[in-house]
């Protein structure tokens, strides 16, 4: 695994917008001498976490969408809670752990790629970076009917540093 250090870097200095360059940062920290080693991950704006994840919530959401998922539908248990890990990253819940893989993911493919990416953190990634400009912005404003109100909120704050007016 790479060393946050690094990790940091690159999404603050090699891919953020220069408009957001010191107002958003990002944080991931592993607990090691806890006896479970959980930790927990943020994206701030201006200090403030926009977004914010760690092992305990994550698996609270899990568990409401399992037994949702569960009772809802006739599928075997394991389809169950795999498709409620699914659900619950796609609704904001996650940890380090998820925010290290999103980075890989975001980190090994084109920005279209990420931009369209199932995980909610690379989409998030994705619109805070430069290599997603103004013009590409003003198409994801003009169709946001069904987008994640997390992502919108990122949408919004890029849209705002680059100084987009968008009239819907």
């Amino acid at each position: 695994m790479k060393r946050w250090s690094n990790i940091r870097y690159k999404l603050e200095n090699e891919y953020l917008a220069e408009s957001l360059r010191g107002r958003i940062t990002y944080f991931a920290t592993t607990y090691t001498k806890c006896h479970d080693q959980e930790g927990r991950a943020a994206i701030r704006l201006d200090g403030n976490e926009v977004l914010k994840g760690n092992y305990f919530d994550k698996m609270d959401k899990h568990s409401s969408f399992y037994y949702h998922i569960y009772n809802d539908v006739d599928r075997a248990k394991s389809e169950c809670w795999m498709r409620a890990f699914f659900e619950a990253e796609c609704n904001g819940a996650f940890d380090q752990r998820n925010f290290y893989r999103a980075f890989d993911e975001f980190n090994s493919q084109r920005i279209d790629e990420s931009l369209k990416s199932e995980s909610l953190i690379v989409r998030i990634f994705a619109v805070l970076d430069k290599r997603c400009e103004k013009r590409r912005l003003l198409e994801m404003l003009s169709n946001t009917e069904n987008e994640n109100p997390l992502f919108l909120t990122f949408l919004h704050i890029r849209a705002e540093a680059e100084k987009i007016v968008f009239i819907s």
